[in-house]
């Protein structure tokens, strides 16, 4: 068994550590940056450090740490940039992600294959070893997963729908994720003055003009798109509509184009949203006329998950029942994830969190909601500065709870297929 100390974004991090036992691999240290990798690093008893090739993972010190500890050190970029930078820091060969475990003969010690091509082994500081750069290697194809997307609703009485979605799009992006943030709310968009962002030229209704006519592709996709940075990470903003008249540009069929086509791009795409998805009776008679409510209902209907948020009051939790009844004639079920805003003593009495879980278990039907507890003061400090919360308030209770949450959306780790668990051999 080969003890590895892992240095990647936290998706890629809870797949390594399922998999790692079944191909006779330990992981002993887990961390979430250079600098703590290099401090754990002495004690850590490893043989083998794996880092994703980015800045927040590897540097000068995580490399000249391995060759001074005689440690093998493979590193996987996903991109040119970051072979760029892993060649920056001594790595001159570093692997193309996607990866997963493998096994060599050679050295009895495990590499990181990437899921579509062959490698070579690496040595201490990403030297090729050159015995053995013409040995073919066989790979563990990762399994190859399309990007989510996650609605994020709630009724009306401003529970804080735009504060989760910005947070959410901000924790995945911490954890590595590819994050695409868009505003869908025809009534009253909001993630751009939130977020201190220009919305002149709403980059969602651009691509709803774009997949209209067939035109969105990945270059448009940045182009209309806005950069936001999160920590030490940042995702692409797509700003709502300024205008609420401006609806009719979101037709269903825009909108469900702009979801196929940021899947191929983006491992998550969160969608603010309308609260309301009620049919509009009044044009029934004219079934090619365009519907109020289409962008909403189409996020809805087809989102991977819709995070339901409502507010931890008498008068919110009413209005979240209600709607939450009807959300669920239009969404499966399954896919609905409750989360609670704003919980305080203040509105509720003691013990909120108790209360409010025993309220939507008696008239919903809810188990497990996730609650955020209100930090009024960090949510303040966020929209002043126009960031996210781990950027004003890392510490906060509500910044950790939203972090959990986005836990929960990260993809479970597919298990290998039967013939892939066993150990594969380096063929002469």
């Amino acid at each position: 068994m080969t003890d590895v100390a892992l240095a990647v974004p936290l998706a890629d991090e809870q797949r390594l550590v399922a998999d790692a036992p079944r191909h006779g691999h330990r992981v002993v240290v887990r961390c979430s940056g250079a600098e703590e990798l290099v401090a754990k690093l002495p004690e850590a008893g490893a043989e083998l450090v794996v880092a994703s090739a980015s800045p927040q993972y590897l540097t000068a010190r995580v490399v000249a740490a391995c060759d001074r500890l005689g440690l093998r050190l493979l590193t996987v970029a996903d991109s040119a940039a970051e072979r760029r930078f892993a060649a920056s820091v001594g790595v001159t060969d570093a692997l193309d992600g996607p990866f997963s475990w493998s096994t060599t003969t050679t050295t009895d010690a495990p590499a990181l294959a990437p899921a579509h091509e062959s490698t070579s082994p690496v040595t201490s500081g990403g030297q090729i070893d050159e015995d053995t750069r013409r040995r073919p290697t066989v790979a563990v194809s990762a399994p190859v997963r399309r990007g989510s997307v996650i609605a994020v609703w709630g009724p009306a009485g401003a529970p804080g729908r735009t504060s989760i979605a910005i947070s959410l799009a901000a924790e995945l992006a911490a954890a590595g994720a590819a994050v695409a943030l868009a505003d869908a709310d025809t009534r009253a968009a909001s993630i751009a003055p939130a977020l201190a962002l220009l919305d002149e030229a709403p980059g969602f209704a651009a691509a709803c003009r774009l997949a209209g006519g067939g035109g969105l592709d990945r270059s448009q996709f940045e182009r209309i798109s806005q950069l936001h940075r999160a920590g030490r990470s940042d995702f692409r903003v797509l700003t709502g509509i300024g205008r609420a008249s401006r609806w009719p540009e979101l037709t269903a069929e825009r909108v469900a184009g702009v979801l196929t086509a940021a899947r191929q791009w983006v491992e998550f795409t969160i969608i603010d949203v309308a609260p309301s998805f009620e049919h509009d009776e009044e044009l029934m008679i004219d079934v090619n006329a365009p519907r109020r409510h289409a962008a909403t209902i189409e996020v809805l209907r087809s989102s991977e998950r819709v995070v339901a948020v409502g507010s931890a009051d008498p008068v919110g939790l009413s209005r979240f029942l209600r709607a939450h009844a009807e959300l669920g004639e239009l969404v499966d079920p399954d896919r609905i994830l409750t989360v609670i805003n704003k919980v305080r003593t203040g509105v509720i009495g003691l013990n909120p969190a108790a209360q409010v879980r025993q309220t939507l278990a008696r008239f919903g039907g809810i188990d497990n909601p996730v609650l955020i507890p209100w930090d009024l003061a960090a949510f303040d400090a966020a929209l002043l500065s126009g960031r996210a919360l781990l950027d004003v308030a890392p510490r906060s209770a509500a910044r950790a709870a939203i972090r959990e949450l986005s836990t929960q959306l990260l993809p479970v780790p597919a298990p290998l297929p039967r013939s892939s668990r066993k150990r594969l051999a380096v063929a002469r």
